[in-house]
């Protein structure tokens, strides 16, 4: 049995990180059309995924320094937005638990552009028809795939964090009549 190569470890990678995203995005826009419960695990794990997700990339991009620049401005602009996002995000407290429902717009969109650039780069590598002659650089060659990975990392991990904050300072039990905007 021989190892796998440095290139198609490094494309296993990056295909491995684009299917968390993409599971996370299709989740994530599931539950952007109504009010959810804020649970303590939920944004809890959202924050060790995406934040686990862009230290792989950063790692894996260390000998590519505009790729991880491009990477870490996307972050900081999506962590931005994500701030932008809590502000529009209505909280309430109810005696049936505590809610939240995020801004569809915003989510979906950021969403949205991700996926797009995503299938942009992806299907023109599957008309290859062989995946083994294909290298990282293949999937992620370009600075821009990045910064939107990056982006949407930084939308959700800094929108996570936020709503941890929110719960934390939310008391757990509230009269029937009492909301929170």
């Amino acid at each position: 049995m021989s190892l796998p190569d440095t290139d198609s470890s490094s494309l296993l990678l990056y295909i491995g990180v684009a299917a968390l995203v993409v599971w996370r995005i299709g989740a994530r826009i599931r539950r952007m059309v109504a009010r959810q419960a804020l649970t303590r695990w939920r944004p809890r794990l959202t924050v060790l995924l995406f934040a686990f997700s862009l230290l792989i990339l950063m790692a894996a991009e260390i000998a590519h320094p505009l790729n991880d620049l491009a990477l870490l401005i996307g972050a900081v602009i999506g962590a931005g937005l994500g701030v932008y996002g809590l502000r529009l995000t209505r909280f309430e407290r109810t005696p049936m638990g505590v809610f939240y429902t995020p801004n569809a717009y915003l989510g979906i969109g950021l969403s949205l552009l991700l996926i797009g650039r995503l299938v942009y780069r992806f299907v023109p590598l599957l008309s290859v028809g062989d995946l083994k002659t294909l290298t990282a650089n293949d999937f992620a060659r370009s600075p821009l795939t990045l910064a939107l990975i990056g982006l949407l990392a930084g939308y959700y991990l800094t929108y996570a964090i936020g709503l941890l904050r929110w719960r934390e300072e939310v008391p757990e039990a509230v009269a029937p009549d009492q909301k929170l905007m």
